[in-house]
């Protein structure tokens, strides 16, 4: 009976010390995306940072719930069966409660119906690609949410701008051949014809073509005085460079890629200033962007990856907001939660006031980007009668 007695106490106390372990577990976040292998490596490595330093603020607050936040990072090398390996291991292994990134649109596409076959939200910070937070089908839950440029975003903006420049008079569209370039090639296309421009030449290049004279003598030929661009950084490099060698400089808008160091690097200071795209915010910084450059910026690989470094520092507040309103970490509810967004979120881009809805997973839209140009080696905002003159109703979906 003792000894009964004992057994009985030992298992008591065996579970109430389990039960305050599993209380004080930390909540995993993972982050799946190349931090080593492509040109926008830099961009994820960015975006982790951010990440790193917004756990480290809400630690310091109280946590959530509790509980302290972890953050578990795989890279994927940018290719995608290591993206889907990573996932798997994070959801299934790790058990994070969310996950961020990728880096790359093309690895998201690859492994989208994992996390919503899982039902564990994911929130991207870095790619772009427009189909990324589509649900897999019209009627399907969607777990894919995102605090980060959308690509058909900026290429509505764009279009809106070739529209209305007076000097656009025959557009060409070129792309390279990646699921990046092939996904804002879709959606160059779809929303030059919403803008009724018919686009006079598109020409697509690979990711790793150094010389595309090829496809731009043929916009020259036909006569193409403003082209788009939609490739990743050092790639758009390639088509200016192209440009100098057959002296042919029509005007040039991108995709947000060209905010890359390697483009700048690749480019050299005098094409670099070229091109004019949109990025979710300048080196203009507000004191709170400020604050986080003085503390992360020496980890930069370059100061242009900075705006990633915010996506993720906003991305993480956004999740830790969802947690709290959920009251549980479980999938279903955190996307009921993001979905509802009860309390502002006070980012360093902005305050997120409902970012989020059952049908619209998209933080960030066309009205929250701004115009920029390389200028002396900086990211600078940009402005023209064009710009000042555009309006919502001009940037039509």
């Amino acid at each position: 009976m003792k000894f009964n007695r004992i057994y009985q106490a030992a298992v008591a106390v065996a579970a109430a010390v389990g039960a305050m372990a599993a209380q004080a577990q930390d909540i995993k976040l993972g982050y799946n995306g190349d931090l080593s292998a492509s040109p926008s490596a830099q961009s994820g490595q960015a975006a982790v940072l951010g990440m790193q330093a917004a756990i480290e603020d809400v630690n310091a607050a109280g946590g959530v719930l509790g509980k302290k936040l972890t953050l578990v990072v795989r890279d994927d090398t940018s290719q995608p069966p290591k993206s889907i390996q990573n996932m798997s291991d994070l959801i299934d292994n790790e058990k994070v409660v969310a996950v961020f990134g990728p880096t790359n649109s093309g690895n998201a596409m690859a492994w989208k119906h994992i996390p919503n076959q899982k039902k564990v939200p994911v929130i991207g910070n870095v790619a772009s690609g427009t189909d990324i937070t589509k649900p897999m089908s019209p009627s399907a839950d969607n777990y894919m949410f995102r605090v980060s440029m959308v690509d058909r975003e900026q290429v509505a903006a764009l279009m809106a701008y070739v529209k209305k420049n007076p000097t656009s008079k025959k557009v060409g569209l070129m792309a390279e051949t990646t699921g990046y370039g092939q996904g804002g090639l879709k959606d160059m296309e779809d929303l030059a014809k919403v803008q009724g421009i018919t686009p006079a030449a598109v020409e697509r290049f690979g990711v790793g073509d150094t010389d595309v004279t090829s496809q731009l003598n043929k916009m020259k030929a036909a006569g193409v005085d403003t082209i788009v661009v939609w490739a990743q950084g050092t790639p758009i490099a390639q088509v200016m460079r192209s440009m100098e060698k057959i002296n042919y400089f029509p005007t040039t808008l991108s995709s947000w890629a060209a905010d890359n160091v390697t483009f700048f690097d690749a480019a050299g200071k005098t094409l670099a200033e070229k091109p004019l795209f949109m990025r979710t915010v300048s080196e203009h910084r507000t004191p709170g962007q400020q604050k986080l450059f003085d503390r992360i910026g020496s980890k930069l690989k370059a100061p242009s990856a900075f705006s990633f470094a915010l996506h993720g520092y906003d991305s993480v507040l956004v999740a830790a907001q969802a947690i709290k309103q959920a009251g549980k970490t479980d999938g279903p509810a955190l996307k009921a939660a993001l979905e509802d967004l009860q309390a502002p979120v006070n980012g360093l881009l902005k305050t997120y006031t409902k970012p989020f809805s059952k049908t619209q997973h998209e933080a960030l839209t066309a009205k929250d980007f701004v115009w920029i140009k390389w200028k002396d080696g900086k990211l600078s905002p940009y402005s023209d009668p064009i710009i000042t003159g555009l309006t919502a109703v001009d940037i039509k979906q």
